[in-house]
């Protein structure tokens, strides 16, 4: 029972923070895939460079001990030596910048023609999301707020701190533009398995691009600090198949109509 509980654990995504979590949440997007490889490629170098400094700092312990060399010698300099450690550390460097470089200009590219665009405004503190491209007057929008569920309020599953009311429903292998602002103070939109975040400014728009390549519930927070509830204002992405996303958007569009 414990190897199978194991082995689910392993398998399943990690969408969510865990108890004891030492690594990243598994990737939703292309963008965190590539976040996640330049880690693990940057980790190589630094066991390398950990090995080797720890090797020459136990051989300087062993063979300089005042017992094994109770005469030191006078080395002052040494121009192999110096030229070699400046070198080195120059060609690490060069290796971790290229892909470093590569993936940062990857998370600044803007997809020109989206296929759905949806604007995330901050609040104190609580979010408003408009679905931009089914608005077709200021009576048929569709726009809602998302709260986060009290702790009282929560059911058998759901993460403490990090369940809304109001799930942001998107369709899945999709490319998605975001657009964040805010109403009052900096707020920020975060989600750690999208590999995004994205400052929410009042009186300015910062656009993101992600596609999501999995269907699943991705949990994210505010990461701008906003005042006394800052813990308590959580972003919620529902990846769904595209068939079912269509039916999800008509049934909150219908009742507005109906209402209107």
């Amino acid at each position: 029972m414990i190897v199978l509980k194991w082995l689910f654990l392993t398998i399943s995504p990690c969408d969510a923070a865990e108890p004891w979590q030492l690594g990243s949440q598994d990737a939703a997007t292309p963008i965190m895939q590539g976040i996640i490889d330049l880690h693990h490629d940057i980790f190589f170098f630094l066991i390398l460079i950990l090995v080797f400094v720890l090797w020459i700092l136990v051989r300087a312990l062993w063979h300089f001990h005042y017992k094994e060399n109770a005469i030191p010698q006078r080395i002052v300099h040494g121009t192999t030596i110096e030229i070699l450690r400046t070198i080195f550390p120059s060609l690490i460097s060069m290796f971790i910048a290229i892909p470093s470089f590569a993936l940062l200009y990857s998370m600044d590219e803007v997809v020109v023609d989206p296929a759905i665009t949806i604007k995330a405004i901050g609040h104190q503190w609580y979010r408003t999301y408009e679905y931009s491209d089914y608005n077709s007057s200021d009576e048929q929008s569709l726009t809602f707020d998302s709260y986060m569920i009290p702790e009282e309020d929560l059911e058998l599953g759901q993460s403490r701190l990090l369940e809304v009311d109001n799930r942001v429903v998107v369709p899945a292998k999709t490319h998605l533009r975001i657009i964040v602002t805010s109403a009052d103070v900096p707020h920020s939109w975060a989600v750690p398995s999208s590999g995004v975040k994205c400052d929410a400014v009042p009186g300015r728009l910062n656009q993101i691009s992600i596609l999501v390549q999995r269907e699943g519930v991705y949990y994210g927070q505010c990461s701008e600090i906003c005042g006394t509830n800052h813990a308590f204002t959580p972003i919620v992405v529902e990846a769904v198949p595209r068939k079912d996303y269509g039916s999800r958007v008509s049934n909150q569009l219908i009742p507005q109509t109906g209402e209107a």
